[in-house]
């Protein structure tokens, strides 16, 4: 596995993203438009694509919440590529990345149901937090933190 930093404008990374939303769009249903007007990629300057043998395997995200929490965005590991710990290598990179831009904190949204995403998380020492921002009294969302200090 490589993983190479970039930005939403790499095109592995915007194929992995259009696959992440066409799942999505099928695990939310009738709730996808709301998720979807958070998920926007363009001008997200810290992205991550994971390479298995030169193929886009996985990928993340964060972008800047305050000024010293980033959020952690746009999460997906290709089915094919799965059970292989791909989640948790970008979780630990995109900690990394934003602690050498002087970032204390990430924090997270995703589903409840996903259950394989938050034990990503919860392996990698995210906490659950009450939702924040927009995700506030959404039930079917659950967020986390995580101090990168």
């Amino acid at each position: 596995m490589t993983i190479q930093r970039t930005d939403s404008n790499s095109s592995d990374f915007k194929e992995l993203v259009k696959s992440l939303d066409a799942n999505l769009a099928e695990h939310n249903g009738d709730d996808d438009a709301f998720f979807a007007q958070f998920n926007k990629i363009d001008m997200i300057k810290n992205c991550i694509v994971a390479y298995i043998d030169q193929t886009p395997a996985a990928c993340g995200a964060f972008k800047e919440l305050t000024e010293d929490t980033v959020e952690i965005k746009r999460m997906f590991t290709n089915p094919e590529f799965r059970k292989r710990g791909l989640g948790s290598s970008i979780v630990k990179e995109l900690e990394n990345w934003a602690k050498e831009l002087g970032y204390q904190k990430a924090v997270l949204e995703t589903s409840k149901d996903l259950t394989n995403a938050i034990s990503v998380y919860e392996k990698s020492g995210f906490q659950r937090i009450p939702n924040y921002g927009q995700y506030i009294g959404v039930d079917s969302s659950v967020c986390f933190e995580k101090y990168l200090i």
